[in-house]
């Protein structure tokens, strides 16, 4: 089992930035990738990025590109990637969820039903 926990979401102004953190505990030394997922209002849940767990590139869906960050804390003890917004823009307003995939096999990371473990989302609201 892995849980995994999101936090940092709030209400910002349009042109602000976040940083949301998604702390993982339990079985840590399965996950090989982490992904983040946004969900807005009406709309399917999305990819927007994804890392992976020890080492390598992230990767992001191309509308969010030069804008969102994703890294992992120094501290590996800590066991927390990071998502950072910028220029953030009223259409960025969703709920963002981390999400987990558990080697040993790699699985497309793009797509939701890849990962075996979500958290419960923390919410972003961007007013203009």
């Amino acid at each position: 089992q892995v849980q995994l926990v999101e936090s940092g979401g709030g209400l910002v102004q349009a042109g602000g930035s976040l940083r949301l953190s998604c702390v993982a505990s339990g079985r840590t030394f399965s996950i090989i990738d982490m992904g983040w997922f946004r969900q807005a209002p009406g709309k399917e849940r999305e990819f927007v990025g994804t890392i992976p767990w020890t080492d390598g590139t992230t990767r992001f869906e191309d509308s969010v590109k030069g804008r969102f960050t994703i890294s992992r804390d120094n501290d590996v003890t800590m066991n927390t990637i990071y998502l950072i917004i910028d220029s953030l823009a009223p259409e960025d307003t969703a709920v963002y969820y981390c999400a987990a995939i558990l080697g040993p096999h790699h699985k497309d990371t793009v797509k939701a039903e890849s990962y075996d473990y979500w958290g419960r989302g923390t919410q972003v609201t961007v007013s203009s």
